[in-house]
């Protein structure tokens, strides 16, 4: 497949530099106001329609104030801290309204049916590694399991289950615009409106910093919420798991779960499910900070004009060092199923790795299954992201 050529790890497509431009001249010029990236005013333009009542829903009193302490210190952040500029600046904006007005309707819709958050599911297997080491990969051959579900990208990005169900044509369109902003998208990640995805749309309703942090410069709050106790995100994401697995019918299944957030946060999780089955994804060092810093650098580029690749390498190689040591402290005290996945062992023998990984788990591997996962692995070996590998090796020559 064919991608766009990428010159530089900090390079801008076209079309985000006039949106840019664009957004800054309406801003000038009086013709639509700035608006702040201040909480109370994020809070009344995305909460407008519901009541307070929506807030609280079925959620404890922690899990409310944990959420307005978050966006407070994010907006603060975003403010002092991440340089945004005229695109940038509405794109938080449109990203934090949207996710209180996302968890107020999951709230309203607990309100009415809180055997929604409730519903018993069968144990989930739980993907856990870096980012860029083949965690989604592995997600999507062990979600195409017949016996196995997974959340679709709309859904995780849509939570609030509607009848009927756009969210599909919401995620669609989404996905035109941002690869209009970034035409370098699809090589970072395979991405796809109903495709078998991570669950980052969850953790960022919940405003942990998993998916800020990647687009934008926001270490005290980053610093600030490593220090936090993350239980109230993922009482949030459990309650939205076991809602989508109600309203997709799959509850019966166990949900292939996945993000490179759940190494840092894995206690948590499995604090909720701690009947789980773990995969760890591994992958060498030199080549995780490599691919992550040229991810995030494509996601800062056009929302700041002060981020640097200086700056970015050297917050990765601290993220990643975290992430790595608390991983590696979680797995020490979970007495459950792991097993392990190499990087470049998959790429290798995937049907050897996924044996393996199989019979660690304690898991039958059917025939169907792996003929499954064999249509899954030629669907992605016809992705545009392998072209990602050959972006970092021309960055390293030029």
């Amino acid at each position: 497949m064919a991608t766009r050529f990428r010159p530089h790890p900090l390079a801008r497509a076209r079309t985000a530099e006039w949106a840019d431009r664009a957004v800054q001249a309406l801003w000038d010029r009086g013709v639509t106001p700035k608006p702040p990236l201040d909480p109370d005013y994020l809070w009344q333009v995305g909460s407008r329609g519901f009541g307070g009542e929506d807030e609280s829903s079925i959620r404890s009193a922690a899990e409310v104030a944990d959420f307005r302490q978050r966006l407070e210190i994010l907006c603060r952040s975003l403010r002092e801290e991440a340089g945004l500029n005229a695109l940038g600046h509405t794109m938080a904006y449109g990203q934090l309204t949207s996710a209180i007005r996302k968890r107020h309707a999951l709230g309203r819709v607990w309100r009415d049916d809180a055997a929604l958050a409730k519903t018993p599911i069968a144990p989930p297997i739980i993907v856990v590694g870096q980012m860029r080491a083949g965690t989604t990969r592995i997600h999507r051959l062990l979600a195409a399991d017949p016996r196995n579900c997974g959340t679709r990208f709309c859904n995780s990005h849509f939570p609030v289950p509607t009848t009927p169900d756009l969210r599909p044509l919401k995620a669609g369109a989404a996905l035109a615009l941002a690869r209009r902003f970034n035409p370098w998208l699809d090589t970072l990640h395979p991405f796809g409106a109903t495709r078998i995805d991570e669950e980052i749309g969850w953790l960022a309703g919940a405003l942990s910093p998993a998916t800020f942090e990647a687009q934008w410069y926001v270490p005290g709050f980053v610093a600030w919420s490593e220090e936090r106790d993350a239980a109230p995100i993922y009482a949030e994401f459990a309650r939205i798991l076991r809602t989508d697995a109600a309203t997709m019918n799959n509850a019966a299944l166990p949900r292939v779960l996945k993000c490179p957030q759940f190494s840092e946060d894995l206690p948590a999780l499995l604090d909720q499910f701690p009947d789980s089955r773990l995969v760890v994804a591994r992958r060498d060092g030199t080549e995780l900070l490599e691919s992550s810093i040229s991810l995030v650098a494509s996601q800062m580029a056009f929302q700041s004009d002060t981020i640097d690749l200086a700056t970015i390498k050297a917050e990765w190689t601290r993220k990643l060092a975290l992430r790595e040591a608390r991983l590696e402290t979680a797995l020490s005290h979970f007495a459950g199923p792991v097993a392990e996945i190499d990087f470049a062992s998959l790429g290798v023998d995937w049907r050897g790795e996924i044996t393996s990984t199989y019979a660690e788990l304690g898991i039958e591997l059917t025939a169907e299954a792996m003929a499954a996962m064999a249509t899954e692995h030629d669907r992605s070996a016809a992705g545009a992201h392998h072209a990602h590998r050959n972006q970092i090796a021309q960055f390293a020559d030029g």
